[in-house]
C-alpha cells in the first residue's frame, strides 16, 4: 500500500503554483521601411519561470532539456476508424476467445491446486510427479495465448539445457511473456510480492516456486539474490527466469538492468521477445490491463517472435555490472535498440504525473539510473557528513537547516518517511530505499546536486 506521507511529498513537488510556461512577446521588424522604427523595450514582457522548489526555500537548479525518449509509452493508446471496424467484425470471435480464456484459466487453476495439494516443504524441489501434472496447466497457458490471438509464435534458436544455462533473462514488454515462458520452460521466476495475492495467478505462479522480492527492501533484495544462487546452482530446481529491467517497456528501448540475475555469476541465456505490429501496439505501457486485453481479443491475429540468443559465460573476475552490460549489449544488438538509463523510479514519476493530469507526462522522466550514478545518491549521507547511521534528531536538524520554513509536524513526518525499516535510525539502505520510493525527494538536496553536476562536467 502506498504511503500517504510519501504521496503528499510527491504531490507537493509536482504541483507548483507558478507552473506555467514563460511568455515572451517579441517585436519583429519585417522590412527596410520598419528599421527606423524605435522599439520600446518596455513593451516586451518576459515572464520568467518560477522556481518549483521555492516552497522549501531551495534555489533552482538547471537541468538538461527534457528527453523525448519515453520507453513506457504505448504508441496506439486510441483506436481509429479501422480499429473500430475491426472490433465490430471480430466481436463474435472475441466472445469465443473470452470463453476459451475463462475455461483455460479455470482448468489450469484446478490442476495447479491438485498438483500443490499436500506439498508441505516448498523450499525443496517440486517432486517429479507434481511437475508432470503441471503439464495440464502449461497446456492451459498455451490455450490462453491462443485466446489472445497468438495462434503461431515464431521461435528463433533453441533454449539451452538447464545444465548449460541455469539462468534465463528476457526483455519485458507485456504480461504475455511470463505466460509464454511458463508454457515453454516452466521456470522459477523472480516476481514482486504483490503477485502472490492475485486471484488465480497467485496460486499458479506459486507452483513455479517463485522467488518473491520487495524492490524497496534491501534485505528482501539480498535474500532474493541468495535464493537465485541457491536454486540456479541445483539442477533439481527449474532454471531461473528474470526480467532484469524490473518493469514493462514498449519494446523500442532497453532500460537499465538490475544486477540480481548477474550477481551469482552463473551462465546466462538471454532471450529477446518482439511483437511486430502495424495498427496495435501490444506493449503494456500507459494503458489499462482491461483495455489491452480487450484490444487483444478483438484482433484477427497477434504476432509474437521469441529469439534465444547464445549462452553468456561469465569470465573470471568479471563483476556483476560488467556481466550485466555484456548481456544488455547482446540483447540490444539483437533487438536493434539502444539501452537508456531509465528505471522503475521513472515509471513511478510518470504514473504520478499522469494521476495529477500533468501535460506531457514524458517530460517528468529523468533517467533515474543516471541520477543514481552521476549524482552519487549512495554518497549523500557521506556528503552531508552524517556518517553511516544517524539518529532522528541529527537528521531532523539537518533537514530543518535546509527547509527553515517548514512546520515541526511536517518535518517529523518527513524524517519518519526516511526511516523505512522503523528502527529509529536512518542508515544508507533506508536513505536509498526512500529515494527509490519517492524519487522527487532528490529535490530536497539541490545544492548537492549542483555541486555534483559541476564536478562531473569539470
Amino acid at each position: 500500500m502506498e504511503d500517504p506521507a510519501a504521496g503528499d511529498q510527491l504531490r507537493a513537488l509536482l504541483l507548483s503554483e507558478g507552473g506555467r510556461e514563460g511568455e515572451v512577446i517579441v517585436d519583429v521588424v519585417g522590412d527596410a521601411d520598419d528599421r527606423g522604427r524605435e522599439w520600446d523595450g518596455a513593451a516586451a514582457t518576459v515572464l520568467e519561470e518560477s522556481n518549483p522548489f521555492e516552497f522549501i526555500r531551495a534555489p533552482a537548479f538547471s537541468l538538461p532539456p527534457p528527453t523525448p525518449i519515453d520507453p513506457f509509452r504505448n504508441h496506439t493508446p486510441s483506436m481509429g476508424v479501422y480499429e473500430w471496424c475491426k472490433v465490430v467484425v471480430c466481436l463474435p470471435i472475441a466472445l469465443a476467445r473470452l470463453v476459451l480464456f475463462g475455461l483455460a484459466l479455470a482448468l489450469g487453476y484446478l490442476a495447479t491446486k491438485i498438483a500443490l495439494y499436500g506439498w508441505k516443504d516448498r523450499q525443496r524441489p517440486m517432486p517429479r510427479w507434481r511437475c508432470r501434472f503441471m503439464w495440464v496447466t502449461r497446456i492451459c497457458a498455451r490455450c490462453i495465448l491462443f485466446s489472445f490471438g497468438y495462434q503461431w509464435i515464431n521461435r528463433i534458436g533453441k533454449p539451452a539445457s538447464r545444465e548449460v544455462a541455469p539462468v534465463v533473462v528476457s526483455n519485458h514488454v507485456s504480461y504475455v511473456e511470463p505466460i509464454f515462458f511458463f508454457y515453454e520452460l516452466f521456470p522459477t521466476i523472480v516476481a514482486s510480492e504483490s503477485h502472490d495475492t492475485l486471484p488465480f495467478v497467485g496460486t499458479i505462479i506459486r507452483a513455479m516456486q517463485v522467488i518473491y522480492v520487495d524492490r524497496f527492501s534491501p534485505s528482501s533484495r539480498k535474500n532474493a539474490v541468495n535464493e537465485i544462487k541457491r536454486k540456479a546452482s541445483c539442477n533439481n530446481f527449474p532454471r531461473v527466469l528474470l526480467f532484469p529491467e524490473g518493469t514493462t517497456t514498449n519494446g523500442r528501448f532497453l532500460i537499465s538492468f538490475q544486477n540480481g540475475a548477474f550477481i551469482p555469476s552463473l551462465p546466462i541465456q538471454p532471450v529477446v521477445v518482439r511483437y511486430p505490429f502495424v495498427h496495435f501496439d501490444q506493449s503494456w505501457g500507459q494503458i489499462s490491463l482491461a483495455k489491452l486485453m480487450f484490444k487483444m481479443f478483438t484482433q484477427f491475429q497477434n504476432f509474437m517472435e521469441v529469439e534465444y540468443l547464445p549462452v553468456i559465460f561469465p569470465c573470471e573476475e568479471e563483476t556483476a555490472l560488467q556481466l550485466s552490460k555484456r548481456t544488455s549489449c547482446m540483447m540490444g544488438s539483437a533487438l536493434n535498440v539502444v539501452q537508456t538509463s531509465h528505471a522503475y523510479g521513472d515509471l513511478m514519476l510518470l504514473t504520478r504525473a499522469s494521476e495529477l493530469t500533468k501535460d506531457n507526462c514524458s517530460n517528468f522522466l529523468v533517467e533515474m539510473a543516471w541520477v543514481e550514478s552521476v549524482l552519487q545518491i549512495h554518497g549523500f549521507l557521506t556528503a552531508f557528513g552524517l556518517g553511516d547511521n544517524l539518529i532522528f534528531k541529527k537528521f531532523h536538524d539537518k533537514l530543518q537547516s535546509m527547509i527553515p520554513t517548514v512546520n515541526k509536524e511536517s518535518l517529523i513526518q518527513l524524517v519518519h518517511l526516511f526511516d523505512v525499516d522503523n528502527d529509529g535510525k536512518i542508515d544508507r539502505d533506508d536513505f536509498m530505499s526512500c529515494l527509490w520510493k519517492n524519487p522527487l525527494l532528490v529535490a530536497l538536496f539541490p545544492a548537492l546536486m549542483d555541486t555534483t553536476i559541476l564536478a562531473v562536467h569539470s
